[in-house]
């Protein structure tokens, strides 16, 4: 999990190094216009179709192909999570962010295990979604702050209402790795990560790359769900 980088293309286009493209899903019309019109002014980032429900997201990501489905959880016909499930099958390339005013952890919790690269709250500035599009194509998992605590608060209470269980024995990590994977639980992202561990962004990046690998999974916010599942980590 990363906190929402600073604006700026940076992070940069698509394969060669065509327009990042956008699935805009949200069931407020003023919302999505606001978001499309500021979305244009970003050279790098193309909205190619957008969507009022879950359903209508559906046809439209198999259609389109985004790179990046930004979805609203709570909508008629179909809901986000829903839909998230259904374009994660349809579309295994296209990466998508939820961008809601719900900030309930079931509903953090569902999107995740929906295959969802990012939870963001409306709370954040509309300039801020530009900067969040281009970290997650760019391989990131974001979460809005403010939901990181309700994150690892409900899989602590998950633990807490498990029965003791035979378990495969989960693969080790080193002590570096441990101590990446905490700092990213925290919600921090490669650059500030470096600079507490006194590394480099690249070896951070070599540390996640292992951390995934040995796990077996595919984002950082899934290696800190299995980690807290698995006990590696201690929740306070």
């Amino acid at each position: 999990m990363s906190e929402i980088p600073a604006a700026g293309p940076e992070a940069s286009a698509g394969p060669g190094g065509e327009p990042i493209r956008v699935l805009v899903v949200d069931d407020h019309a003023l919302f999505r216009r606001g978001l499309q019109m500021v979305l244009e002014q970003e050279p790098d980032i193309e909205v190619v179709a957008e969507a009022s429900d879950g359903a209508e997201a559906v046809v439209q990501a198999s259609e389109q192909t985004p790179d990046i489905v930004l979805m609203d959880v709570r909508m008629p016909r179909r809901g986000g999570i829903d839909a998230c499930t259904a374009i994660h099958e349809a579309v295994p390339s296209a990466k998508i962010i939820m961008l809601t005013i719900s900030d309930e952890e079931a509903d953090l919790y569902d999107a995740i295990k929906a295959g969802a690269m990012g939870y963001l709250l409306k709370e954040i500035s509309i300039e801020e979604v530009a900067a969040a599009i281009r970290a997650v194509h760019g391989g990131q998992s974001l979460i809005s702050p403010s939901m990181a605590s309700k994150l690892l608060t409900e899989f602590a209470s998950m633990i807490k209402k498990t029965d003791d269980r035979q378990q495969v024995p989960t693969p080790r990590l080193t002590d570096r790795e441990m101590e990446v994977l905490k700092l990213v639980a925290k919600g921090m992202n490669n650059r500030d990560i470096a600079k507490v561990l006194f590394i480099s962004e690249n070896t951070v990046k070599n540390h996640i790359r292992n951390i995934l690998e040995k796990l077996q999974l595919h984002s950082r916010m899934e290696a800190v769900v299995y980690a807290v599942r698995e006990k590696l980590l201690e929740i306070t």
